[in-house]
């Protein structure tokens, strides 16, 4: 099935999708959640240092900071996020409606997160500001090559910054900014039911296409954020710090999804390359799974070294 196809079929799924999604979510205020009464003034020769961090008590470490600020760059990157969008699903009729809907939440996220930065101080602000013009200006962004891909893309992505938001809240140990990161993780977790069902759905109507699409995007699956200046350092540090790593990846994103939700072992009337493609798949992941027990093990260890 090619993507006007499979579009046009998932019309009314995705309206009943949305529907349920506004059903379900709840109206919030970014300006109720940023403690400004932490912030102040600042001087226009202020140069910013580690001690002007205000968190309410907690203390922040550098793989906190690395977190914060990928995941306000990643929010702060929608414009071309929007426009991918658009691009694979269409800007008319349920699927535009959808879309423009995601985006006005989304933009959400960057407000919030950014009012906390500034008013807690929590990353030099200057810096802040380099790195989002960088990353803005480039525009960097997964580019699915199919509606099946981008469907799956989504699914695991928007499950994966749940996840990463919600870490990095509770690594903070400041309760205004576990709130902040709360609350987006909660929008995001709805964006990830959406379009996890609609994968879902499209899998029903066309298996091979989507086995293919799912392999591919898991095979070459990338965190939001490859183009914000010091990525590799800042993912490392989230990394170490288990806010998100491939333990994380693995245990709550392709297991629960891809094996338990999408049932992709049990799936039938393969054509001959989807199966095929079924079978690097599963290979795949049971390498993923003895990295990721590695992982674990090696973070065991030196824990119990300390």
């Amino acid at each position: 099935m090619n993507d006007r196809a499979l579009l046009e079929a998932l019309e009314p799924t995705v309206e009943r999708l949305f529907d349920r999604h506004l059903a379900t979510t709840k109206e919030w205020f970014p300006h109720h959640l940023v403690p400004y009464g932490r912030g102040r003034d600042l001087d226009l020769d202020d140069v910013w240092q580690e001690s002007h961090a205000d968190l309410g008590g907690a203390q922040i470490d550098e793989a906190a900071r690395s977190s914060l600020i990928v995941n306000l760059l990643t929010e702060d990157n929608l414009p071309y996020y929007f426009r991918s969008i658009e691009r694979m699903f269409g800007a008319d009729g349920a699927w535009g409606a959808w879309a423009k809907r995601w985006t006005a939440e989304e933009g959400r996220h960057s407000m919030v997160i950014y009012g906390y930065l500034m008013v807690t101080r929590a990353v030099d602000p200057v810096a802040l500001e380099r790195a989002r013009m960088a990353q803005v200006s480039g525009g960097i962004t997964p580019e699915p090559s199919s509606a099946a891909d981008g469907f799956v893309y989504v699914a695991l992505q928007e499950l994966a910054t749940r996840i990463a938001h919600r870490n990095t809240g509770a690594l903070l140990g400041d309760p205004a900014g576990f709130a902040v990161m709360k609350r987006v993780a909660a929008d995001e977790n709805l964006h990830y039911l959406f379009y996890r069902d609609l994968a879902t759905a499209a899998i029903e109507l066309d298996p091979s296409t989507m086995v293919k699409a799912i392999e591919r995007q898991v095979v070459g699956f990338e965190m939001p954020g490859a183009g914000i200046p010091g990525f590799a350092r800042h993912a490392s540090a989230i990394a170490k710090a288990g806010v998100y790593d491939l333990v994380i990846h693995h245990d709550q994103i392709l297991v629960p999804v891809v094996v338990r939700h999408w049932g992709i072992e049990g799936l039938e009337g393969l054509d001959a390359e989807a199966d095929q493609a079924r079978d690097r798949l599963m290979a795949r992941l049971a390498k993923s799974e003895r990295v990721a027990r590695r992982v674990s093990e090696r973070r065991e260890a030196l824990a119990a070294a300390v």
